[in-house]
């Protein structure tokens, strides 16, 4: 056993048969993925009418996406702390319960600063989610299909919005903001579900026993070939959410502004879109099952910086609405990776709050994505803009070459 997370043992090539509690955990993981995504696009769809119900300002209102996101990066570490110290299942159910009860009480909110409570708390909740369910995952699944569960779970998050993107306009004319939150308290039902349906991996069972005298945290740096994993995991997931935001907010609205493209915020270029990216993460963790991670990040972050630099020079509405579809394929998927990756390069004791901690880094930094790349084009210009996304992804390239080695299929630690 090497000192860092993995075994030296080489992958199994005899394939291995997927039992019913690795399902269930993965169906539990997924749910829970979905109910973030959802949350997280009809509070944006819902911004315009709370404002104008509790007499918010422009800032405020923003400030409400802002506190669900400072939220999930505390409760992701926080609960990645207690996943790793009192099991993946236990924890898991505790950060679906507290998004779905602070969700809830969103619809009781009489003005900004109660709601504004709300929206902080449940984003512990939703921070906490990710993490725990790619851990779980992770572990519950044979390794020679790792990555492809992983990417299960991550097309969790595609069909939340999906779903957000269709219900949201039906829904809201007919029971109004405060009727949409309270759907957020459905969720506490899947909490049931998870704490009584799934059980513990016995990866973790079997490492529970050994209690490190170090944090989980502390396990991230406590060597140089460990903090380099850190920092290229870091530099990977910072980049995965920045290029996510920036490209799929910034750009269509850009494209809208500029030359009048309605076409790229419509509800069909969300829904093309939306499926390209699901379809890139299901084959994402597919293709890395069969020929491992690094080539397939290689080869992923390589026609992001590609499709990002063919988007910006179409003109065509229907051009925009086919190369979305496959500019999501590659800008996305990627997140069907990320899941096996993390899981193969940290020791169980410290796998929660790696996943956790590295992946709502990224999403901290990927929250500028669309402010940075906006100023950069009015200040400067749109071509800059978009060399500075499709340099990110060279960027990406670098740190995976250099700071992250090849573990498809290995025993976890």
């Amino acid at each position: 056993m090497t000192s860092t997370a993995y075994s030296n043992a080489a992958p199994s090539a005899l394939p291995v048969e997927v039992d019913g509690k690795a399902k269930k955990a993965m169906l539990g993981a997924a749910i829970g993925y979905a109910m973030d995504g959802f949350d997280l696009l009809i509070l944006g769809f819902m911004l315009k009418a709370i404002s104008a119900d509790l007499a918010l300002s422009q800032g405020q209102a923003a400030s409400l996406v802002t506190a669900t996101l400072v939220g999930a990066v505390v409760g992701g570490i926080l609960f990645g702390l207690l996943s790793d110290r009192l099991g993946r299942v236990k924890v898991l159910t505790w950060t679906i319960v507290v998004f779905a009860v602070f969700t809830g009480l969103c619809a009781l909110a009489q003005g900004y600063w109660d709601l504004l409570f709300y929206r902080t708390m449940a984003g512990l909740g939703l921070g906490g989610e990710f993490g725990i369910g790619m851990a779980l995952v992770a572990e519950a699944w044979p390794a020679n299909k790792r990555a492809r569960a992983s990417s299960y779970v991550g097309l969790g998050w595609q069909l939340g919005v999906l779903a957000a993107a269709i219900a949201t306009p039906i829904l809201l004319p007919a029971i109004g903001w405060r009727g949409m939150f309270a759907i957020g308290i459905f969720p506490a039902i899947v909490a049931y579900f998870i704490r009584h349906s799934l059980h513990e991996p016995e990866v973790f069972v079997a490492n529970s026993a050994k209690k490190s005298q170090k944090t989980s945290l502390r396990l991230l740096i406590k060597d140089w070939e460990t903090s380099k994993l850190t920092i290229g995991l870091t530099i990977l997931c910072s980049v995965q959410n920045f290029g996510y935001y920036g490209v799929m907010i910034w750009l269509p609205n850009y494209l809208a502004a500029r030359f009048g493209f309605a076409l790229t915020q419509s509800a069909v270029w969300t829904i093309v879109t939306i499926a390209g990216m699901a379809f890139g993460i299901f084959m994402f963790g597919h293709i890395a099952d069969r020929i491992g991670r690094r080539p397939t990040f290689f080869a992923y972050m390589f026609m992001a910086a590609v499709m990002v630099i063919i988007y910006s020079q179409l003109t065509d509405p229907y051009h925009l609405l086919v190369a979305g579809a496959v500019m999501g394929f590659f800008v996305n998927g990627m997140l069907g990776g990320y899941g096996a990756l993390i899981s193969e390069l940290f020791p169980t004791a410290a796998r929660a709050t790696a996943q956790n901690v590295l992946f709502n880094i990224g999403r901290g930094v990927g929250g500028f994505g669309p402010v940075v790349v906006g100023t950069i084009a009015s200040l400067y210009s749109f071509e800059l803009a978009i060399a500075l996304l499709a340099t990110l992804y060279i960027l990406d390239i670098v740190a995976m070459w250099l700071l992250i080695p090849e573990r498809r299929g290995a025993e976890l630690s």
